[in-house]
């Protein structure tokens, strides 16, 4: 089985929505099919069908996350150093067309947040700057054409 990077914060996220799918989820939706069938007709019970397609879901989910889980192979940035880009890196870029400063960390596929500015490693954005260093220039292809950045730091925290 291929491993899967990921850092430390990104496997507790996985695990604390493991933990909180099987001791919170799994018994409230089972409590809930109990529920709808002490209604009686289950052909015509909407609550039951909502119910059992949520438990459908979230067992789906629960196995998901241990596939993941088993197969995370866990690297802390802490622990890197160096001038390149590499998984785990904070990067500091200015996008060179419109002088925009943004702030990334590149992190395992199953942890990007572009909300949070943690991209994933597969991204076009990640994929150009692997190998990089501040003064380098990336040129990376987007919808509306390519965009180019600048690297302007590279961290490790």
């Amino acid at each position: 089985m291929q491993k899967s990077p990921m850092t430390a914060q990104g496997l507790k996220r996985l695990e604390d929505e493991l933990r909180q799918l099987k001791s919170e989820e799994r018994p409230a939706v089972i409590r809930a099919i109990a529920e709808a069938r002490s209604h009686g007709d289950l052909s015509e019970n909407a609550e039951y069908h909502a119910a059992r397609e949520r438990q459908s879901f979230i067992e789906g989910r629960v196995l998901e996350l241990e596939s993941l889980i088993s197969t995370a192979e866990v690297i802390d940035p802490t622990t890197l150093s160096g001038n390149r880009i590499q998984f785990g890196a904070t990067v500091e870029l200015v996008d060179e067309e419109t002088d925009k400063e943004s702030t990334y960390q590149i992190v395992g596929a199953h942890e990007a947040d572009i909300k949070q500015h943690r991209i994933s490693i597969s991204s076009p954005l990640a994929k150009a700057l692997i190998g990089k260093e501040a003064g380098d220039s990336v040129s990376v292809p987007a919808p509306g054409g390519d965009r180019t950045y600048e690297v302007l730091k590279v961290i490790y925290r």
